[in-house]
């Protein structure tokens, strides 16, 4: 049995879609979570075609261990922000990585070209644009649901991001969003 570390693996329909191709290459799995994969080789599996299958559907198996933890990262991130819990994220990132909050980010902004702060407030605007369609929430709920102290910070961050108001994002109609593993 070996754990394998999965590079774009961000949401639940990445999930089936590696566990497809997980069973389509031969391998049994034992558990399946975001980046992650516990899984036992079969007869006929081959890590060649195991990982040429991923990267066809745009995933790619990671081999090294900053690697595996920056993914770790993004995926807690991501996590922390579906359940409404980005207060004192970083802090949170670095008991929960044993790191310090200072080589946390610098391991993630050498890796990504960005700033953990930055992704962060990334998946946080991508987050206000699918609630903005959903359309369940005004803005003060939005900002609230994602731990801004004011629905106004929200909206200066909002259009620092996109160029554009949340108002004049509803009213567009045609939506333009980034898929979670594209933010980096």
């Amino acid at each position: 049995m070996e754990t394998i570390y999965i590079k774009n693996m961000v949401c639940n329909r990445c999930i089936v879609s590696v566990l497809n191709i997980f069973k389509t290459e031969d391998y049994t799995v034992e558990s399946l979570k975001l980046g992650e994969v516990v899984a036992i080789k079969g007869l006929k599996s081959e890590f060649g075609n195991l990982s040429y299958a991923l990267e066809k559907a745009g995933f790619e198996i990671i081999e090294n261990d900053n690697d595996a933890l920056i993914e770790k990262i993004k995926v807690a991130i991501i996590h922390k922000i579906e359940i409404g819990e980005t207060a004192n994220l970083f802090q949170a990132l670095a008991v929960k990585f044993s790191k310090t909050e200072a080589a946390l980010s610098k391991l993630f902004s050498k890796s990504e070209g960005l700033t953990l702060e930055k992704y962060t407030i990334n998946l946080k605007i991508e987050k206000v644009k699918e609630h903005i369609q959903l359309g369940q929430l005004n803005f003060s709920e939005i900002a609230y649901s994602l731990n801004y102290k004011t629905s106004s910070h929200l909206a200066r961050q909002f259009k620092a991001v996109t160029g554009m108001s949340m108002s004049n994002y509803k009213s567009l109609g045609s939506w333009d969003r980034k898929t979670l593993d594209r933010i980096v």
